[in-house]
């Protein structure tokens, strides 16, 4: 049954196309201009049951099946650990994205004259896969990912997969690389969906073909330290994220720009930055990838979605958890001295899942917050991560399971 899908934003509409993948692909070569240099030939397969995948270069079995014993589960932070198998589709401009295959994990070949590269025409979307205790692989809410792609890809003028497309195809990366995914509590496996203008154009236009594949990686926390520290950047604005930008979607210009304030915010002690709104740089926004939330008696606020910052899944989520809990949830303007006197302090995001904030310095003055056992933000995040992972009871059916 189709997702329902309706978009705010009115660019390029002519570009969205809804169709349907099967459940099983039939291999195709990828062409000249995009393909993987892991092999002379690039190694293509069928969407197949992981128990008869082969290694394309020895003939012996995968293992796909079974964990993988050169992994230090206990010491997985957030940084790539290449795995065995990626997802590729491909689209040219005015068609639609068909077939997908699954091919071997390695770079990629692309014209220096790509609009990914050229003119920054690209978004990408993060989520996760979760192993139960009693062996089952959970996605978290998978169909959302697929919608807010396609509402970023509306705005930048690309066509995107349908929904059950963009589905469909986690699920075959997961099963590709279900040896990667850690035991219960060691980690997750993070999938990366990137859609990008691969297609050479020399002007400034939308590219002539679109690359839509998914790589992933097993990873354990985004901050290893514990709660956060966070700065307010009152100096450098994010016009991206400005009335009318691009800080409502996952648009791959949107972070690069941040990396000087994070850079030296870390580099003074800092474990992120917390970004004011450039129209009054008086109110809170959001971090560097994670939305934020302040409570104060009670009663949790947000910033509001209205554009600048991006609709959040994970803030979407603990929303509706701490409702359901009987907490008064208000999304509206906040500024920076009401955060300062907040009683608690946290950011939610499919890295960070729900993180409590420590600190927050702003100039000259220094907030803290309480942090542990006993807080709201330790609460929702052991609602929200055993919901994720099998443990708790999933009322709202947010949950897939991938077979």
């Amino acid at each position: 049954m189709p997702f329902p899908f309706r978009s705010s934003i009115s660019f390029c509409r002519s570009l969205f196309h809804f169709s349907f993948l099967t459940q099983y692909q039939v291999p195709y070569r990828i062409s000249s201009s995009f393909h993987t240099k892991t092999r002379t030939t690039p190694f293509l397969l069928s969407m197949a049951p992981p128990s008869i995948l082969r290694d394309g270069e020895n003939g012996s079995e995968s293992g796909l099946g079974e964990s993988h014993g050169d992994i230090n589960w206990e010491g997985l932070g957030f940084s790539l650990t290449p795995t065995d198998y990626m997802h590729v589709m491909k689209c040219s401009k005015g068609g639609k994205f068909s077939q997908g295959s699954i091919v071997r994990y390695g770079n990629i070949e692309i014209s220096p004259a790509a609009g990914i590269l050229n003119y920054g025409q690209g978004i990408f979307e993060g989520l996760k896969a979760y192993r139960t205790q009693d062996g089952r692989i959970l996605l978290f809410r998978p169909e959302e990912n697929a919608l807010r792609m396609k509402i970023g890809a509306e705005r930048l003028c690309m066509p995107s997969p349908s929904v059950e497309q963009f589905v469909d195809a986690v699920k075959q990366t997961v099963i590709a690389n279900k040896r990667w995914i850690p035991p219960t509590g060691k980690g997750t496996l993070y999938l990366r969906p990137l859609l990008m203008g691969t297609g050479a154009a020399l002007g400034v236009a939308p590219s002539p073909e679109y690359t839509f594949l998914i790589y992933c990686s097993p990873v354990g926390n985004y901050h290893t330290g514990g709660a956060l520290n966070l700065k307010v950047e009152d100096k450098l604005y994010r016009s991206i994220a400005g009335n009318g930008g691009t800080g409502g979607i996952k648009s791959v210009t949107n972070y690069a720009p941040v990396y000087a304030s994070t850079t030296k915010a870390k580099a003074n002690g800092f474990s992120d930055v917390l970004f004011l709104d450039s129209a009054t740089g008086k109110n809170i926004e959001e971090a560097t990838a994670c939305n934020i939330f302040v409570v104060k008696e009670n009663v949790i606020s947000t910033p509001a979605i209205d554009g600048t910052i991006l609709p959040g899944i994970t803030r979407k989520t603990i929303i509706d958890i701490a409702m359901d809990l009987g907490y008064k949830v208000v999304e509206r303007s906040i500024s920076v001295e009401e955060m300062i006197s907040a009683d608690e302090v946290f950011c939610t995001g499919t890295a960070v899942v729900v993180t409590s904030v420590a600190s927050v310095t702003y100039k000259e003055t220094r907030a803290e917050y309480k942090t542990g056992a006993e807080t709201l933000s330790e609460k929702l995040r052991g609602i929200l991560v055993g919901i994720q992972t099998g443990g708790v009871e999933d009322k709202k059916s947010w949950t897939v399971q991938v077979e």
